[in-house]
Protein backbone atom coordinates (compact mmCIF):
# COMPACT_ATOMS: atom_id res chain seq x y z
CA UNK A 1 0.00 0.00 0.00
CA UNK A 2 1.54 3.13 -0.94
CA UNK A 3 2.02 5.55 1.69
CA UNK A 4 0.27 9.05 1.52
CA UNK A 5 1.62 12.08 1.23
CA UNK A 6 0.67 16.13 0.85
CA UNK A 7 -1.00 16.62 -2.77
CA UNK A 8 2.85 18.88 -3.04
CA UNK A 9 4.88 15.79 -2.39
CA UNK A 10 2.78 13.59 -4.97
CA UNK A 11 2.92 16.46 -7.53
CA UNK A 12 6.80 16.63 -7.29
CA UNK A 13 6.72 13.06 -7.83
CA UNK A 14 4.53 12.53 -10.72
CA UNK A 15 6.86 15.25 -12.12
CA UNK A 16 9.86 13.43 -11.87
CA UNK A 17 8.04 9.91 -12.87
CA UNK A 18 6.94 12.46 -15.85
CA UNK A 19 10.98 12.65 -17.23
CA UNK A 20 11.97 9.18 -16.08
CA UNK A 21 13.55 10.07 -12.70
CA UNK A 22 15.26 7.63 -11.33
CA UNK A 23 15.70 6.63 -7.66
CA UNK A 24 12.93 8.67 -6.44
CA UNK A 25 12.74 8.78 -2.38
CA UNK A 26 10.57 10.85 0.18
CA UNK A 27 12.04 11.42 3.43
CA UNK A 28 9.95 13.12 6.24
CA UNK A 29 12.05 15.57 7.56
CA UNK A 30 9.13 17.53 10.12
CA UNK A 31 10.59 16.40 12.90
CA UNK A 32 14.38 16.91 12.09
CA UNK A 33 14.07 20.37 10.88
CA UNK A 34 11.75 23.15 10.64
CA UNK A 35 13.04 24.01 6.58
CA UNK A 36 10.62 21.76 5.73
CA UNK A 37 8.34 18.76 6.11
CA UNK A 38 9.82 16.89 3.27
CA UNK A 39 12.83 16.06 1.08
CA UNK A 40 12.84 14.07 -2.21
CA UNK A 41 16.34 13.24 -3.69
CA UNK A 42 16.10 11.74 -7.32
CA UNK A 43 18.84 11.09 -9.65
CA UNK A 44 19.14 11.96 -13.59
CA UNK A 45 21.58 9.98 -16.02
CA UNK A 46 23.00 13.50 -17.14
CA UNK A 47 23.28 17.00 -17.00
CA UNK A 48 20.27 17.99 -19.09
CA UNK A 49 18.22 14.79 -17.78
CA UNK A 50 18.60 16.44 -14.05
CA UNK A 51 18.19 19.95 -16.10
CA UNK A 52 14.88 18.31 -17.42
CA UNK A 53 13.47 16.79 -14.37
CA UNK A 54 14.07 20.12 -12.22
CA UNK A 55 12.13 22.15 -15.01
CA UNK A 56 8.94 19.83 -15.14
CA UNK A 57 9.10 19.88 -11.28
CA UNK A 58 8.84 23.76 -11.36
CA UNK A 59 6.36 23.81 -14.80
CA UNK A 60 3.91 21.43 -12.84
CA UNK A 61 4.47 23.13 -9.68
CA UNK A 62 3.35 26.53 -11.51
CA UNK A 63 0.53 25.27 -13.43
CA UNK A 64 -1.04 24.13 -9.53
CA UNK A 65 -0.40 27.45 -7.78
CA UNK A 66 2.86 26.51 -6.15
CA UNK A 67 5.67 28.71 -7.02
CA UNK A 68 8.68 27.99 -6.43
CA UNK A 69 10.79 29.27 -3.28
CA UNK A 70 13.60 29.43 -5.39
CA UNK A 71 15.79 26.84 -7.48
CA UNK A 72 19.64 26.81 -7.07
CA UNK A 73 22.07 24.35 -9.74
CA UNK A 74 19.80 24.71 -12.41
CA UNK A 75 22.90 26.20 -14.63
CA UNK A 76 25.42 23.49 -13.84
CA UNK A 77 22.80 20.09 -13.63
CA UNK A 78 25.06 18.34 -11.44
CA UNK A 79 22.49 18.96 -8.58
CA UNK A 80 19.33 20.93 -8.61
CA UNK A 81 17.44 21.88 -5.45
CA UNK A 82 14.05 22.85 -6.33
CA UNK A 83 12.62 24.43 -3.01
CA UNK A 84 8.28 24.25 -2.76
CA UNK A 85 8.05 25.15 0.72
CA UNK A 86 6.86 22.21 1.92
CA UNK A 87 8.79 20.06 0.05
CA UNK A 88 12.59 20.29 -0.77
CA UNK A 89 13.46 18.20 -4.30
CA UNK A 90 17.02 17.29 -5.03
CA UNK A 91 17.68 16.27 -8.37
CA UNK A 92 21.29 14.69 -8.67
CA UNK A 93 23.53 13.09 -10.96
CA UNK A 94 24.75 9.37 -9.88
CA UNK A 95 27.73 10.78 -8.70
CA UNK A 96 27.00 13.86 -6.69
CA UNK A 97 23.90 11.59 -4.89
CA UNK A 98 27.07 8.83 -3.99
CA UNK A 99 29.24 11.25 -2.98
CA UNK A 100 27.28 13.29 -0.75
CA UNK A 101 24.24 10.56 0.30
CA UNK A 102 21.80 12.70 1.21
CA UNK A 103 19.87 10.02 2.59
CA UNK A 104 21.86 8.99 5.38
CA UNK A 105 22.51 12.71 6.54
CA UNK A 106 18.38 13.10 6.96
CA UNK A 107 16.89 9.68 8.38
CA UNK A 108 17.94 9.40 11.12
CA UNK A 109 16.27 7.33 13.51
CA UNK A 110 14.43 9.19 16.38
CA UNK A 111 16.06 10.30 19.43
CA UNK A 112 15.02 8.38 22.71
CA UNK A 113 13.57 11.06 25.20
CA UNK A 114 15.54 11.61 28.12
CA UNK A 115 14.10 11.66 31.63
CA UNK A 116 15.01 14.33 33.53
CA UNK A 117 16.45 13.91 36.68
CA UNK A 118 14.75 14.94 40.09
CA UNK A 119 16.30 17.93 41.43
CA UNK A 120 16.89 16.56 45.09
CA UNK A 121 20.21 14.64 43.23
CA UNK A 122 21.54 17.48 41.54
CA UNK A 123 21.66 19.66 44.72
CA UNK A 124 23.57 16.55 46.39
CA UNK A 125 26.07 16.24 44.19
CA UNK A 126 26.57 20.25 44.69
CA UNK A 127 26.79 19.74 48.18
CA UNK A 128 29.66 17.09 47.48
CA UNK A 129 31.90 19.35 45.06
CA UNK A 130 33.78 21.87 48.24
CA UNK A 131 34.44 18.18 50.18
CA UNK A 132 35.98 16.40 47.26
CA UNK A 133 38.14 19.63 46.14
CA UNK A 134 39.19 19.55 50.20
CA UNK A 135 40.32 15.95 49.43
CA UNK A 136 42.34 16.45 46.60
CA UNK A 137 44.26 19.28 48.34
CA UNK A 138 44.98 16.77 51.79
CA UNK A 139 43.84 15.88 55.05
CA UNK A 140 43.51 19.08 56.69
CA UNK A 141 42.73 20.82 53.54
CA UNK A 142 45.98 23.03 53.18
CA UNK A 143 46.80 25.14 50.24
CA UNK A 144 49.61 24.30 48.03
CA UNK A 145 52.42 26.88 48.61
CA UNK A 146 53.45 28.81 45.65
CA UNK A 147 57.23 28.12 44.15
CA UNK A 148 59.71 30.72 45.16
CA UNK A 149 60.65 33.34 42.69
CA UNK A 150 63.69 32.63 40.56
CA UNK A 151 66.47 34.76 41.53
CA UNK A 152 68.46 36.65 38.40
CA UNK A 153 71.98 36.90 38.09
Amino acid sequence: MPKKYPPIVDLAIRAIEDIKGLEVQVIDVHKLTTITDHMIVCTGTSNRHVKSIADNIIASAKESGHRPMGVEGLDSGEWVLVDLGDVVVHVMQVQARAFYQLEKLWDLPEPEPVAAKPARKAKAAKAARPKARAAARGAKGAKRKKPAPKKRR
